[in-house]
């Protein structure tokens, strides 16, 4: 095969992003049209908020009211910690005084102090404790640096009028402030996570869930061993979402979607963050880790753009990327996702996409996991903890 043919394979290969592209603005446009649907006002089951927590998020007093506000008939929000040390109790415990009321037991938020070293994450080994003691069938677990807007509790609920639902997620957009990393963060939940998992909601049913925010009952926990077999696993979300739609109960993506506030980050916490993400996308979901690479329209245009036969072929890749990159960020972050920090931040989305290009090579390469100050290997999808030497 001469060089022509091998470089014209390469200029058809590189068109691959512009489909994936048109795919996710198509996409975000059908899922987002339908958002009116996702509140019922008559369909209120009573919900128990799990909220795992270690070290103190930016504004977490106002992650946590943002639940307690909430225009929901019944509900309780119970908050788990690892010891009387952890740095985010004077805020629960302030939020407790101010939300919670003795004469509305049909609102309660509580405090449990310490969980069962089931497996390796901490996180999972307090889902454990707080399953164990909700009081209701409906479970929602989200995220401590997450923040939701009024009506998010009947959009969640809505989608279990069918009895045959196996669990309820959404999307995310970031809320940084005055830090490049993580605006650069904040940026790609909006208009690329999202656009990659409405483009892979578009081609087949879901059978993950996202961790921010997933929701389901305890039947469905029971069927799958509870959070207890999923004590050890890097990926606690997809393997929730994954084994609840393994035994024919679909996955819902509500088109309501939640804020996650991102702390002031260097390039390397945020380097390290992005990591984490890519390596849990490869270890649970290893060709769509490696699909990523055609989601990549930066490196394929400038590649494209090297090697085209002329200066009008070469400015043609490089104006589709522009224009349909634009589309991504109009369509799915600032409309969709209705971020309106997408708008402001157009200018950094080539930046934004060499990061992520950078981050998914690394991520082929072997990696430590940090989180929450600990170190793990990652061994067959488990946690494996790095015990530092004795000296």
């Amino acid at each position: 095969m001469g060089w022509i043919a091998i470089r014209d394979a390469l200029l058809l290969l590189a068109l691959a992003p512009f489909s994936y592209y048109l795919l996710a603005i198509i996409a975000a446009r059908r899922f987002f049209r339908d958002s009116g649907n996702a509140v019922s006002a008559d369909f209120t089951p009573a919900i128990s908020i799990l909220k795992p927590i270690r070290g103190l998020d930016r504004e977490a007093y106002e992650n946590f009211a943002s639940f307690c506000r909430q225009d929901y008939p019944e509900f309780e929000i119970i908050f788990c910690v690892t010891d009387e040390s952890e740095p985010a109790i004077s805020a629960i415990r302030e939020i407790i005084q101010d939300f919670e009321r003795q004469d509305s037991p049909k609102r309660a938020v509580r405090l449990l102090v310490g969980s069962e070293a089931v497996g390796v994450s901490d996180k999972v080994n307090k889902l454990c404790r707080m399953a164990r003691e909700a009081r209701h069938d409906l479970v929602l677990i989200s995220d401590s640096d997450v923040r939701v807007e009024p009506g998010f509790l009947r959009a969640v609920a809505a989608p279990f009028r069918d009895p045959t639902l196996g669990g309820v997620t959404c999307l995310y957009r970031g809320l940084a402030v005055g830090s490049l990393p993580a605006t650069l963060e904040a940026l790609g939940n909006s208009t690329d996570f999202a656009a990659g998992v409405l483009a892979a909601r578009a081609l087949g049913d879901l059978d993950f869930m996202l961790g921010a925010v997933m929701a389901t009952t305890k039947q469905h926990l029971a069927e799958i061993g509870g959070f207890e077999s999923l004590a050890d696993y890097l990926c606690d979300d997809y393997e929730l979402g994954n084994r609840i739609a393994e035994r024919g109960h679909p996955i819902e993506l509500i088109p309501f979607p939640v804020s996650v506030v991102y702390p002031r980050e260097t390039l390397s916490q945020a380097f390290r963050h992005q990591i984490r993400w890519n390596l849990a996308v490869r270890w649970s979901r290893p060709a769509g880790h490696f699909g990523l690479l055609f989601s990549q329209g930066l490196p394929w245009a400038l590649f494209a753009a090297a090697i085209a036969p002329s200066a009008a072929i070469s400015l043609a890749y490089l104006a589709a990327y522009v224009i349909l990159r634009l589309g991504v960020a109009w369509i799915v972050g600032a409309c969709g996702m209705r971020d309106s920090s997408v708008l402001r931040n157009l200018w950094l989305l080539p930046l934004r996409d060499a990061f992520a290009f950078i981050v998914w090579l690394a991520s082929f390469f072997p990696q430590r996991i940090h989180w929450r100050n600990q170190e793990f290997f990652v061994r067959d999808k488990r946690l494996v903890p790095i015990v530092p030497r004795q000296r």
